[in-house]
């Protein structure tokens, strides 16, 4: 069951072919919230491809060069009507191209050619454990937002022991974890530095992506636990000190 696009598309790169397609799997609150991001810095009238973004986000941020092919297409895919619902009133302001697929992960995938994951971290198994899943993924980029799943567990429900593919046609995955300033495009999001590392132009994208929703900081996989707790859980930790200091007013 799909929703198609809810405004009229815009073209970024000239023609909505030159453009990548990005799938979002489990399109919940940070998922909207990341769409939410791109499109408007896809809206802005500076946007030029092949140029520097400078950063306005301080030294974590650094300069980057635009990627050559930006999403111009999105698929979000969720379970319920409801979900699709919040999904088309909270992009309705935007300028976009989005359809939404209602349990149709594996056609919104195959469709994608960048990966967005953000379902809960417990039905990541569910969602990408099924061998069409596996071939639908294949030569294309899978970021992570699940907290708490690492790359190396990602890779193992991926992975078929009895198929060896070439480079080019492995899934690449990535971790990210931006938190919940992402709704005001003032995230802290740490991305995972993968290794082997991401050719220039698929890290020029993840990054693109999330400095869309705020600032980006690139860390070993060692410490992704830690910042996970650090910058994701931080605001929320935060929130619930402001809180008691207003009811003790």
């Amino acid at each position: 069951m799909s929703m198609n696009g809810l405004l009229p598309s815009i073209s970024v790169l000239g023609t909505k072919e030159d453009g990548l397609t990005l799938t979002v799997l489990g399109c919940g609150t940070m998922g909207i919230a990341i769409l939410s991001g791109v499109l408007t810095s896809l809206s802005q009238p500076t946007l030029q491809p092949g140029t520097q973004t400078p950063s306005t986000s301080g030294t974590s941020t650094p300069v980057r060069e635009l990627p050559s092919r930006l999403p111009t297409k999105f698929i979000a895919c969720v379970r319920r009507p409801e979900s699709a619902k919040r999904i088309k009133k909270a992009l309705l302001p935007l300028p976009s191209n989005v359809t939404i697929l209602q349990n149709e992960n594996l056609k919104g995938v195959q469709e994608a050619d960048v990966v967005l994951l953000g379902c809960k971290p417990q039905m990541v198994r569910d969602v990408l454990g099924t061998d069409e899943m596996r071939r639908a993924l294949r030569g294309k980029m899978l970021i992570s937002i699940c907290a708490g799943v690492t790359e190396a567990q990602v890779e193992e429900i991926l992975h078929i022991p009895s198929q060896s593919l070439p480079d080019t046609k492995k899934c690449r995955v990535v971790r990210a974890m931006p938190n919940t300033a992402s709704i005001l495009r003032e995230s802290m999001t740490v991305i995972s530095t993968p290794s082997p590392p991401l050719p220039a132009e698929m890290s020029d994208l993840v990054h693109w992506m999330f400095s869309s929703i705020g600032r980006t900081l690139s860390l070993p996989p060692s410490l992704m636990d830690a910042s996970t707790a650090l910058c994701g859980s931080g605001p929320a930790f935060f929130a619930l000190v402001l809180e008691s200091l207003a009811d003790g007013a």
